[in-house]
C-alpha cells in the first residue's frame, strides 16, 4: 500500500472514531462511496438478503457500530477504505440527513427554502457537511418511533433523504470526488430536531397494498443502466437498484433492471446479486 493511502486510510479511521465518540454508528467506505467491506454471500448460487444474522461482516450499512474496538476491526478488514459511513435512523441520535444535491437545472437549496414556506418551519443550525460536488448534508434528529424512509428527490428535485437503512459520508472522508468537510462554523452544533412539519413530509402516509401502479422514476432508472459503458456497468446497475428500493419499489422493477443490465454485458447472476446487494444496504432491517 503507498504512503499516501496508508496516510488516508489512518485518517479514515481517526475520522470514524471521532464520530463513534459521539455515538454515530459508522462503517468502512471505499472511495466510490460504497461500503469497503465486500458481502460474504458473493459468489453464492441464490441472492442472500442477509443483514448480519450470519455473524459475519460485509453487510453494508446493518455493520455500523459505535464501538470503538469493533470500529477498528471493521476498518482492520478493509485496510483500502478511505473515508467511513454514518447509518442513520439508528439510536440515540435517529440521524435523519438532507442531502441537497447541485445540478445545473435544480436548485436544491431554494427548494427546501420553498417548502419551509409553504409548510411554515424553519430549517434549524445544523450539522452541514459540504461534498465535493457542491452540495450539502444536513444533519437532523428524528424522534424514535418514527422511521424516516429513504427517498430520492421526491421532496423536491435535488433533494435526497437518508433515514432508516441508509447512511451518510462522514466529513473527511476521502472519495474519487475529493473530501468531505465540515462547513464553516457548524463543527460545535450537535444535530438539530427536525422540524415537526419536515417531519410530516419525510414520513408520509403508507402506499395501499392494493396500488399496482409503477412509480415513474423506474422508467428513467432502467434506461439509467441501459446507457451504461464498459467500467461503470455494475455501478450503475448497484445505484439504480439502491434508488428503486429507497423509493419502496425495488423488488417491482428488479426483473427490468436484469434485463437492462444484461443488454449491457454482465451476467444474470452478476446482475441479479449486485441488485440483492441493493437491497441489502437500503432496506432498513425488521
Amino acid at each position: 500500500m503507498a504512503a499516501s493511502d496508508r496516510h488516508s486510510a489512518t485518517l479514515a479511521l481517526a475520522h470514524a472514531l471521532s464520530a463513534a465518540e459521539l455515538g454515530l454508528p459508522v462503517i468502512p467506505l471505499s472511495r466510490t462511496k460504497l461500503p469497503a467491506i465486500p458481502s460474504p454471500h458473493h459468489g453464492e448460487p441464490t441472492p442472500s438478503r442477509c443483514r448480519g444474522a450470519c455473524g459475519r461482516t460485509g453487510h453494508g450499512v446493518h455493520d455500523a457500530t459505535a464501538d470503538p474496538t469493533a470500529v477498528r476491526a471493521l476498518f482492520a478488514q478493509a485496510p483500502w477504505a478511505t473515508g467511513y459511513g454514518i447509518a442513520c435512523g439508528r439510536p440515540p441520535h435517529h440521524l435523519i440527513g438532507i442531502d441537497l444535491d447541485t445540478k445545473a437545472e435544480t436548485d436544491s437549496t431554494a427548494a427546501l427554502q420553498r417548502l419551509a414556506l409553504t409548510h411554515l418551519f424553519t430549517i434549524p443550525e445544523t450539522v452541514t457537511v459540504l461534498t465535493p460536488s457542491g452540495g450539502s448534508h444536513l444533519w437532523l434528529t428524528g424522534p424514535p418511533d418514527r422511521a424516516v424512509p429513504n427517498s430520492a428527490s421526491r421532496l423536491a428535485p435535488g433533494i435526497d433523504v437518508r433515514g432508516a437503512g441508509g447512511y451518510l459520508v462522514g466529513p473527511g472522508s476521502l472519495t474519487v470526488h475529493g473530501v468531505y468537510r465540515l462547513a464553516p462554523g457548524t463543527a460545535h452544533l450537535a444535530p438539530a430536531r427536525c422540524p415537526r412539519a419536515l417531519l410530516r413530509l419525510l414520513t408520509p402516509p403508507a402506499r395501499s397494498p392494493h396500488s399496482t401502479g409503477r412509480p415513474v422514476q423506474g422508467h428513467g432508472l432502467v434506461h439509467f443502466v441501459l446507457a451504461a459503458h464498459e467500467g461503470q456497468r455494475n455501478t450503475r446497475l448497484f445505484w439504480a437498484a439502491c434508488r428503486a428500493y429507497e423509493n419502496g419499489f425495488g423488488d417491482q422493477l428488479a426483473e427490468q433492471l436484469v434485463r437492462a443490465a444484461v443488454r449491457t454485458g454482465l451476467t444474470e447472476h452478476e446482475s441479479r446479486a449486485t441488485i440483492a446487494s441493493a437491497a441489502r444496504l437500503t432496506m432498513p432491517a425488521p
